[in-house]
């Protein structure tokens, strides 16, 4: 029986990540005429920053800066998602698991302060039942600690949640938690190689809750 319901953050209830591809592809071009790939970036969705930099300091050398091109790209971003509203059907998946009594919990790579500031311009902050981010574990994803932490702070089996992610740093995440994954891409993800999912939707509205939840119990 499904109890809880665990939602990542970025790219799947606020799309940060396509903001955050044009931030950077627009400061490397102005800063170095370089060229950032998609198939590079999307590495890093889902998860750190970690490959993206290091692929970067490979191609540019070292009149890279890194901290000032997160600084640049960052003043960038936050003019992309300050009117960004949430994807479409979060917020009747959030009501529908309220209604339902199931827990709502996230389980993000990000910090705790960046979620929750987003989270609360959006007012879906008061949905979740539980915060799991990154400085709650060692690990982000592709590492299963976000979704191993969250199922110990919720005291459920795997087989008793449902994962929603859009990354595929997400998934192989989820799936070594062994907990069911229902995949929803955005631009930035969408031609990612995504397999052994329970699902995969091109939006929240495409399918209502309840019946994510009776494919499960078919």
């Amino acid at each position: 029986m499904i109890k809880a319901v665990i939602f990542d953050f970025d790219g799947l209830i606020l799309d940060t990540e396509t903001a955050w591809f044009h931030s950077y592809k627009e400061v490397l071009h102005d800063q170095f005429k370089f060229d950032l790939p998609l198939e590079v970036f999307v590495k890093c969705v889902g998860s750190n920053d970690t490959a993206l930099f290091t692929y970067l300091e490979k191609e540019i050398g070292d009149q890279l800066d890194a901290n000032a091109i997160r600084e640049h790209a960052g003043v960038l971003h936050a003019q992309l998602v300050k009117e960004a509203k949430a994807r479409e059907g979060v917020e009747a998946y959030l009501a529908d698991a309220h209604e339902a009594g199931l827990t709502i919990a996230l389980a993000t790579s990000s910090t705790k302060k960046w979620v929750t500031t987003h989270l609360t311009n959006l007012n879906l902050i008061s949905y979740f039942d539980y915060l799991i981010t990154q400085d709650m574990v060692e690990h982000v994803k592709p590492a299963p600690d976000l979704f191993l932490r969250t199922l110990e702070i919720l005291d459920i089996e795997p087989d008793e949640a449902i994962i929603f992610e859009d990354s595929l740093n997400g998934l192989i995440a989820a799936l070594e938690a062994k907990v069911p994954t229902v995949i929803i891409p955005n631009p930035v993800t969408e031609s990612l190689p995504f397999e052994n999912f329970h699902l995969k939707l091109n939006s929240m509205a495409d399918m209502t809750l309840q019946e994510i939840i009776g494919s499960l119990n078919k």
